[in-house]
C-alpha cells in the first residue's frame, strides 16, 4: 500500500467512525436533552412542535456530515473495487451507506422540514409521523453500513 493511499484509509476509517459517532450521539444524547427541555427549563418554556425544530436543525447540520460521507465512502471503495480488492460484505454495505444517507438528507430531511413549515397541525399528522418513523429506521440502516465498512477496512487495513 502506498503512502498516499495509507493516509487516506487513516482518514477514511476517522470519518467513518466520526460520522457513526455524531449520528449515535445525536439520537442518544442530543435528542432525549431537546425533547425533554421541560427538566432543564421549567414547564412551558418549549413547546414540542418547538423542541422539534430544534432537533431539525441539529439534523441538517448532521445531514452535511452525511453527504461528505457517503462522497468519501464512494471514492475509496470505487478505487479500491477498481484496484480489485473485492468484498461482497462491503458491497452490500457500501450499497446501504450511500442508499440510505442519500436518502436521509435529500429525501427525507427535505420532508420533514416541509412538514414542519406547514405548521404544528401538520407535525401531528399521520403522514409526518410516518415520515419521523421511517427516517429513524434510515438512519439506523445507515449506521449499521457505516459500522460494517469501518470493521471490514479495520480488518483489511491490519493485516
Amino acid at each position: 500500500m502506498n503512502r498516499y493511499f495509507r493516509a487516506f484509509t487513516i482518514f477514511y476509517l476517522i470519518l467513518l467512525g466520526m460520522t457513526l459517532g455524531a449520528g449515535i450521539f445525536a439520537g442518544a444524547v442530543v435528542a432525549p436533552v431537546t425533547f425533554h427541555t421541560q427538566n432543564w427549563l421549567g414547564d412551558g418554556v418549549l413547546s414540542h412542535y418547538q423542541e422539534g425544530l430544534i432537533m431539525t436543525q441539529n439534523f441538517v447540520r448532521l445531514s452535511y456530515l452525511v453527504t461528505f460521507t457517503v462522497v468519501v465512502i464512494a471514492l475509496y471503495e470505487g478505487y479500491k473495487y477498481k484496484k480489485f480488492e473485492r468484498d461482497p460484505l462491503t458491497h452490500i454495505a457500501l450499497f446501504f451507506a450511500i442508499a440510505t444517507g442519500l436518502m436521509f438528507g435529500h429525501y427525507y430531511l427535505p420532508d420533514i422540514l416541509t412538514m414542519q413549515m406547514a405548521g404544528e397541525a401538520m407535525t401531528q399528522s399521520d403522514a409526518f409521523v410516518n415520515t419521523h418513523k421511517g427516517s429513524e429506521i434510515n438512519f439506523k440502516i445507515f449506521a449499521v453500513a457505516l459500522l460494517v465498512l469501518l470493521v471490514q477496512n479495520m480488518r483489511k487495513a491490519c493485516r
